[in-house]
């Protein structure tokens, strides 16, 4: 006998999900002909899935991990909050007070379900910033939520 799914945050991706997005944002990466690293968090900006392309720069699995965790603390595209972090900004201090890596440079988008409440994000890292906010948003465009 199988136990049902115990939820314990509405804040769940699933895996099911995940993989979907990733997909599409390898096929993304591809069509670039770039490697990539994709992950994939949930709406507590935990992993559900990383999957880092042959050839995908090493650098590329903690900076997606680390846009696609700064997509959802903020709910906003990290390539729309680069500009509140430089000097002067009202975020310039912001990743120095957070014990996990953020990262305010494109390249993750977050998740929302149908009634617009984020439920994860898909960060991307491997190409430049325009590159990567491409590969991100293509997966979120595929998201079955």
């Amino acid at each position: 006998m199988t136990a049902p799914l115990v939820q314990f945050s509405p804040v769940l991706l699933d895996l099911e999900a995940a993989q979907e997005m990733t997909q599409v944002a390898v096929d993304a990466a591809r069509a670039l002909g770039i490697p990539y690293t994709i992950t994939v968090v949930d709406g507590g900006a935990n992993i559900v899935a990383v999957t880092r392309m042959d050839g995908a720069a090493l650098a590329s699995i903690d900076t997606s991990a680390a846009k696609a965790r700064t997509a959802v603390y903020f709910g906003r595209a990290t390539a729309d909050l680069a500009g509140a972090v430089q000097p002067g900004a009202p975020l310039f201090t912001i990743a120095t007070s957070c014990l996990t890596p953020l990262a305010f440079v494109a390249g993750a988008v977050p998740v929302r379900d149908r009634a617009g409440v984020v439920i994860g994000a898909v960060g991307a890292g491997g190409g430049s910033p325009q590159q990567d906010h491409e590969v991100a948003a293509a997966a979120v465009a595929a998201c079955p939520a």
